[in-house]
């Protein structure tokens, strides 16, 4: 399972298994970032990587934002299983409104980054 964020044990009182229940913002236009904590609720309502991120570039664009847009969002979301012993855990998933469908797009991806996002003690980053 993860270890801490850089800095000591996340800030939060998260009890839901497998999260570590923030989530990092970074505006690339202002270059300032913000944490803030993962609701309980849409975690068990969305689960896994697609499911977080598909709901908070629902959440976060107005439907209507050109996918090419400086205010789209990429979300990159990891999972419950993610750094864990289960086999094929190493995943996440980057989330966005597509410019080919004007719908909301995932990618999904493996290796050492989503284990390594997890263990600074975030479940996803919204760029």
């Amino acid at each position: 399972m993860p270890k801490y964020p850089i800095g000591g044990p996340a800030r939060t009182t998260f009890k839901l298994g497998g999260y570590m229940g923030q989530i990092l913002k970074i505006d690339l236009t202002s270059g300032k970032s913000s944490v803030r904590p993962l609701d309980e609720q849409l975690a068990r309502d969305y689960i896994g990587g697609r499911g977080l991120g598909a709901k908070l570039v629902s959440d976060s664009i107005n439907p209507a934002i050109d996918p090419l847009s400086k205010d789209n969002i990429l979300v990159v979301a990891t999972g419950p299983l993610t750094g864990t012993k289960t086999p094929a855990s190493g995943r996440f998933t980057v989330s966005f409104k597509s410019p080919l469908t004007n719908t909301i797009g995932n990618c999904n991806s493996g290796g050492q980054w989503g284990v390594s996002f997890k263990n600074c003690g975030y479940d996803a980053l919204i760029i």
